[in-house]
């Protein structure tokens, strides 16, 4: 028999499932659900506690509990990169048309907000190796965020390195001044002779730190899928590793491996 808080959970959550309650709208107070289930304040918080953790509604301090509204969905899929280094050949007009978060999201370049940051950093130990490069080689870090205009979260965290002497020949690819840029990291390394070869790509997932789950805006018990991935020029060199932050409640991964023929 199910507990009373879940009672009350079960009359909330069908009515946000018929549409009774949208995205958006505002749920009972919680006085006036103590009033109308005749049940203790702490009864009605565990049941509006667990719709929390079902995504289903979100609380906002001082102004009540409201359905959440959907995310938009990123699919990342491996195709991207093809797509990316296709793209990366293309004019500038073209390359200025679109970019990765569209590919990935369905949406248009004026839909979203983008912004980036580039430093210059000393090549910790674990990334040294990756390079194969000696610890302390400096690094270009680059963080990039990017969001849709009707959310106030960033779709994932990504903070990318490149190898500053591999770069330093263009210096526009020093200034983050210059993002975005069209046709994104393949096209950059056009400019300074880079061809890429193949992309490694290193998948795991954990709990958040508290800071990744305040940027991304992430609801209490939600994973964070981490991708690092190396990119890899055409004599098998690290020229580029990304490490991407994905919340895991907005993300889809997507991977097609074509099988040879007996």
């Amino acid at each position: 028999m199910a507990k009373v808080y879940e009672q009350i959970a079960d009359e909330l959550r069908e009515a946000i499932r018929t549409g009774e309650l949208g995205p958006g709208d505002k749920l009972p107070t919680e006085s006036e659900l103590v009033r109308k289930h005749r049940k203790t304040l702490p009864t009605v918080r565990q049941a509006l506690s667990l719709l929390q953790s079902e995504g289903l509604i979100e609380k906002h301090h001082g102004r009540g509990s409201f359905v959440r509204k959907p995310r938009k969905l990123v699919r990342r899929s491996n195709d991207r990169h093809q797509w990316e280094k296709n793209r990366a050949v293309q004019s500038e007009a073209e390359r200025a048309g679109t970019g990765s978060t569209e590919h990935d999201t369905g949406l248009e370049m004026d839909d979203l907000v983008f912004r980036a940051r580039y430093r210059e950093v000393k090549a910790p130990g674990d990334l040294a190796a990756v390079f194969d490069l000696p610890e302390g080689t400096d690094l270009v870090e680059r963080t990039y965020r990017t969001r849709y205009k009707a959310e106030d979260a960033p779709f994932n965290l990504v903070t990318s390195y490149l190898v500053r002497d591999y770069v330093a020949a263009n210096p526009d690819l020093l200034d983050a001044a210059n993002e975005p840029w069209p046709g994104g990291t393949m096209h950059q390394l056009r400019t300074v002779g880079i061809e890429l070869d193949r992309m490694e790509e290193h998948i795991t997932a954990r709990p958040p730190t508290a800071e990744e789950a305040e940027e991304l805006q992430l609801l209490p018990g939600t994973a964070v899928l981490i991708e690092r991935k190396v990119s890899r020029d055409t004599d098998g060199r690290a020229v580029e590793v990304s490490e991407i932050v994905m919340p895991g409640d907005r993300t889809e991964l997507v991977f097609t491996t074509p099988l040879e023929r007996w």
